[in-house]
């Protein structure tokens, strides 16, 4: 039974419980009344939550239960509710440091000193320590340390995606991707970088561009030593060693070590081209080719090479520029070890092995390994000459062409052969020359087995064998099997000789021609052969020469079988079976077979004599001319009958004398039946018998 003194004593306590909490409430400043006041929030969206979700039910066992996704979904909606109703309060940080002196932090991790306001909240916190995951995925077997981040994996199996942007309708698996999302919508960049002022939408992002400042790389290669300041450039940079490209494109069957590099090269089948220049209006696939482009619009080049003094428009490019001075070469071929200073490069090398040719001509079946020789093949189709000399006029379809041909006009030669003296306006022509000294003809014919320095050699030889002449001209039914043959051909319709002799002032049409022409100034005859010791002014007439030691006649005519030592020898033997002659004669009507026979029949109108004896001064039109009458000053006969003991200054005069022994006699004369061993003895027989009747 209680008595009055126990209720006496019941109630001075409670008094002076009250006068203690009075005192306590005395002790928050202002500064605490938000966080009070944050804590009655959380507790009524606690008892709101509790009365949508059902009092949960008191449980005794200590094994790990998975939440119900509801749950999960429930307790994010209850953080965004909290962050709602306490917007106008301080920081989240500062409330949180202060809230701690109202939840006193009583858990603390015996293993690194930390302290946390909640059991749960520890226990979580120690499978940092142990490395435990305790929630297993059921369908691909990963494991996870908090059962909120299995639901959000669960989500890539089932595809859901719960959280929807309510203005364009894109949906998230997360609260947080969703929230990153809106900011693209209302331009939000709430994380900001002290050092160069520039602004975020996350905070992982600024990180990340905070190591600029700092130059941190936390990530390394554990092959290589590489270091990385992102995890996912870390993961790409693995892939280069592993071989791994787990990205494949579904229209080809090109993979790719990366998501992003999928989406650029998807673009060349969708032909998008989403990132425009608000400058000029162009539209380009990716945005790093945008910003390149870009620099074009500005001249300012912020960064200068050290070590040489040249500037750029990107740090990029400054980079790549100063492997120049360093020999770096970072990027690696795993097939043939050939090394390289750009990535892209070492991409379009692999294609060699590969012989992937992802970039197709919609005009026709050509397929190239690069994009830019797409475009340049393109320009074929079009026939757009976009680079223009500021000079001459001259137009040209690609960039270093023009720069090429303006050496033409400034005389700059810049490339340097290290063993001779000679000088080259490209450094294309220096590797063929440096050919010459080293003796390497890396291109084979695999019909002949001759060999060459150049791929476009070879492939302009193949074509004696498959008789293609692809390039015809459009005045006459010629065709060549080179550009610079049609182009030479070309001069004869328009007469134009733009090569001209400096001692005699003859013109040429082309320079190998003035070159060779050249040569009878100075007596030059370079090209020996080994056998018997005779000089030519050409390497091909050398060659052609040799032949006749070597029986080698690797010509054939497809028509009547007959065999030739030279490839122009064939051709002025096909025309006796097609009948063509291309070479006329603008003065006359005549018209060859041959260009050397239309230059000789042009000295009968021109009445030139360029080949003179020096002992006598006599002048002849032809150089086999020449060549008999000096015979006559030195007594030689080197053509011998072997019926008699006659000799002969003169191939020609020889048959004629056979054919005294043989009886032959080939010559007819049309008006009756007198037949005659030499063509001049029937022309004599016609004008002094048949033109006196």
């Amino acid at each position: 039974m209680t008595t009055g003194r126990d209720l006496l004593d019941q109630h001075m306590a409670s008094k002076e419980e009250q006068r203690e909490m009075d005192q306590r409430c005395g002790l928050i400043d202002a500064r605490m009344r938000p966080v009070v006041k944050l804590y009655r929030i959380e507790q009524c969206v606690e008892s709101s939550l509790q009365v949508k979700m059902g009092s949960p039910e008191p449980t005794s066992t200590v094994s790990i239960k998975q939440e119900p996704e509801d749950e999960v979904k429930v307790k994010e909606e209850r953080l965004d509710l909290v962050l709602h109703l306490s917007s106008g309060f301080p920081v989240l940080s500062a409330v949180k440091g202060q809230r701690s002196l109202a939840k006193p932090n009583h858990h603390g991790c015996d293993q690194c000193g930390k302290h946390f306001t909640s059991k749960g909240h520890l226990t979580a916190h120690r499978r940092i320590h142990t490395g435990e995951r305790p929630y297993h995925c059921h369908q691909c077997g990963s494991k996870f340390k908090e059962n909120v981040d299995l639901i959000r994996h669960q989500r890539i199996h089932t595809g859901e995606k719960p959280y929807g942007c309510d203005q364009c309708g894109k949906k998230y698996t997360q609260i947080a991707h969703l929230k990153t999302h809106q900011r693209i919508h209302t331009g939000e960049k709430p994380y900001h970088c002290n050092q160069g002022g520039s602004k975020f939408k996350t905070t992982s992002v600024l990180k990340i561009h905070q190591r600029i400042h700092t130059r941190e790389k936390p990530h390394g290669c554990d092959q290589c030593g590489k270091y990385f300041s992102v995890k996912s450039n870390l993961k790409s940079h693995q892939r280069i060693h592993t071989g791994e490209k787990p990205y494949q494109c579904n229209e080809c069957e090109s993979k790719f070590k990366t998501s992003s590099a999928l989406i650029s090269h998807q673009r060349i089948h969708t032909g998008l081209k989403p990132f425009h220049c608000d400058v000029c209006g162009k539209d380009f696939s990716q945005s790093n080719a945008l910003n390149g482009h870009k620099l074009v619009h500005t001249e300012l080049k912020q960064y200068q090479c050290d070590q040489c003094g040249s500037k750029f428009k990107s740090n990029v490019a400054l980079v790549i520029h100063q492997r120049i001075h360093t020999g770096e070469k970072p990027y690696g071929c795993d097939q043939c070890g050939k090394r390289f200073t750009q990535l892209i490069n070492l991409k379009t090398h692999t294609r060699i092995h590969t012989g992937e040719r992802p970039f197709p001509c919609d005009q026709c079946e050509s397929k190239f390994s690069v994009r830019s020789n797409l475009i340049k093949h393109q320009r074929i189709h079009t026939r757009e000459k976009p680079y223009g000399c500021d000079q001459c006029g001259k137009r040209c379809t690609r960039m270093d062409h023009l720069k090429t041909h303006q050496r033409i006009h400034t005389g700059e030669r810049p490339f340097h052969c290290d063993q001779c003296k000679s000088k080259f306006k490209t450094k294309t022509e220096l590797m063929q020359h440096q050919k010459i000294h080293t003796g390497e003809k890396p291109f084979g014919c695999d019909q002949c087995g001759q060999s060459f320095t150049r791929m476009h050699s070879l492939k302009t030889h193949q074509r004696i064998h498959t008789g293609e002449r692809p390039f015809p001209c459009d005045q006459c039914e010629s065709k060549f099997k080179t550009t610079s043959a049609l182009k030479l051909h070309q001069r004869i319709h328009t007469g134009l000789k733009p090569f001209h002799c400096s001692q005699c002032g003859l013109s040429f049409t082309g320079s190998g021609d003035l070159q060779r022409h050249e040569r009878t100034h100075m007596k030059e005859k370079p090209y020996g052969c080994d056998v018997c010791g005779k000089h030519f002014t050409q390497l091909g007439n050398l060659r052609t020469h040799q032949r006749i030691h070597t029986g080698e006649k690797p010509f054939h005519c497809d028509q009547c079988g007959s065999k030739f030592k030279g490839s122009y020898d064939l051709i002025k033997h096909q025309r006796i079976h097609t009948g063509e002659r291309p070479y006329h004669c603008h003065q006359c009507e005549s018209k060859f077979m041959a260009k050397a026979d239309l230059i000789k029949h042009q000295r009968i109108h021109t009445g030139e004599k360029p080949y003179e004896c020096d002992q006598c001064g006599k002048r002849c039109t032809q150089l086999s001319n020449l060549r008999t009458h000096q015979k006559i000053h030195s007594g030689e006969r080197p053509f011998h009958c072997d019926q008699c003991e006659s000799k002969f200054n003169m191939r020609s005069s020889l048959i004629a004398h056979r054919r005294i022994h043989t009886g032959e006699k080939p010559f007819h004369c049309s008006e009756c039946e007198s037949s005659f061993t030499t063509s001049s003895h029937l022309r004599n027989h016609e004008r002094s018998i048949h033109t006196q009747t």
